[in-house]
């Protein structure tokens, strides 16, 4: 079973190392996603300041490695607009899994907790960015019902295409009965 909790302060420098991980696994594969890296004091001072507007989550094994994060935001004006009903979403961001977790299917289940959050405040969506060039992980996010909306290409950005999946949707349901029933208080994942 695995458990998904808010981040705190104690975590950043987990966080720091899953993106280092990610950041260096991605180059590997041949794509440019995340190649202006993020260190030092400013990615510091990034999560910290998600970590305490509560919008970030780190997912824990039952010996309370951590084995994921994810981070919700609000809309990003540089691509929802108000034509999209930004408000009828739940913005995704830096969903990282760690390497030692890949075929754990952790991200799909993530993706099914992001859903249940969302629906749980009324929301119809969860949408996310991604890297306009990554079309191994644009193919992923279809592969777990995300829909392609559109892709923006503003010059300061190299994400942008846009997706969203219902909030309806759970693809793994009966591995998340215990987050449906505990999500306000220690939702559960797995």
């Amino acid at each position: 079973m695995y458990r998904i909790r808010p981040a705190s302060v104690d975590d950043v420098t987990t966080l720091m190392e899953l993106r280092s991980e990610a950041e260096d696994w991605l180059q590997g594969r041949g794509t440019d996603q995340w190649s202006d890296r993020e260190a030092g004091a400013r990615a510091i001072e990034k999560w910290r300041a998600a970590i305490d507007d509560g919008r970030t989550w780190v997912v824990l094994d039952e010996d309370d490695t951590t084995l994921a994060t994810v981070s919700r935001g609000p809309v990003d004006r540089d691509f929802w607009t108000d034509a999209d009903q930004p408000e009828t979403a739940f913005y995704l961001y830096k969903l990282i899994v760690s390497r030692a977790a890949a075929g754990l299917n952790i991200g799909s289940l993530v993706l099914d907790w992001a859903c249940q959050v969302a629906a749980l405040e009324g929301r119809q969506w969860v949408r996310i960015d991604c890297w306009r060039s990554n079309l191994k992980l644009q193919r992923y996010y279809e592969a777990l019902g995300f829909t392609h909306v559109r892709t923006e290409a503003p010059a300061h950005r190299k994400s942008g295409w846009l997706a969203q999946r219902p909030a309806s949707l759970v693809l793994n349901r009966s591995r998340l009965i215990t987050a449906v029933n505990q999500v306000d208080q220690d939702p559960h994942i797995g």
